[in-house]
């Protein structure tokens, strides 16, 4: 348990039989009135994203979160195997908890694994990966002048679009928020 005033970005709340993260907050004092705490909460698990107000020095109930570094190991049917590089305990974590992170991650990738009494919650990965292209048509001389894009797909299977001048077998780099090439990388 923790008071209004204890709050801070970051901190996990369990409120209305869910996990909220709070993303952003304001202390109030009106000049007539009592204080308050104005907070922004997103929902751990869909990314619902709220503005909940809250009296000054209420407690608010906060949830253990622990965050490991781990190791992407292998896919195991619809499900994915991590391995904690501390202890070296497997975890299998579904297929819908990793989500789109799975279109960045290969075999050894580390990842962030953020868990909630035992039960996996998300999958943090690196802000940009390093991935080959598997396949991409080539571009056509004289279209590079319009900065125009084409679909290529990963050795993930994922499909980005990346600029015309990239060839299949080149490394590139990838935001892994939202799919976006971010450069060739030089060997």
């Amino acid at each position: 348990m923790a008071t209004t005033n204890d709050l801070k970005n970051g901190l996990v709340l369990s409120l209305d039989n869910g996990l909220w993260t709070v993303v952003a907050f304001q202390h109030v004092k009106p000049g007539k009135g009592g204080a308050f705490v104005r907070t922004t909460l997103k929902h751990v698990l869909t990314g619902k994203v709220v503005d909940r107000t809250f009296n000054a020095g209420t407690k608010v109930d906060t949830a253990t979160v622990d965050k490991r570094g781990m190791t992407y190991l292998y896919k195991d049917g619809a499900d994915f195997v991590f391995m904690d590089g501390d202890t070296y305990d497997q975890m299998t974590i579904p297929a819908a908890t990793v989500g789109d992170a799975a279109n960045y991650m290969l075999e050894n990738t580390e990842a962030v694994v953020a868990v909630h009494e035992g039960v996996p919650l998300f999958i943090e990965l690196p802000t940009s990966v390093e991935l080959v292209i598997q396949h991409t048509d080539p571009g056509l001389q004289g279209d590079r002048s319009t900065g125009g894009t084409k679909p290529a797909t990963l050795e993930t299977g994922a499909e980005i679009q990346v600029p015309l001048f990239v060839t299949t077998g080149e490394k590139v780099k990838v935001d892994t928020r939202d799919g976006r090439y971010l450069g060739r990388i030089n060997n």
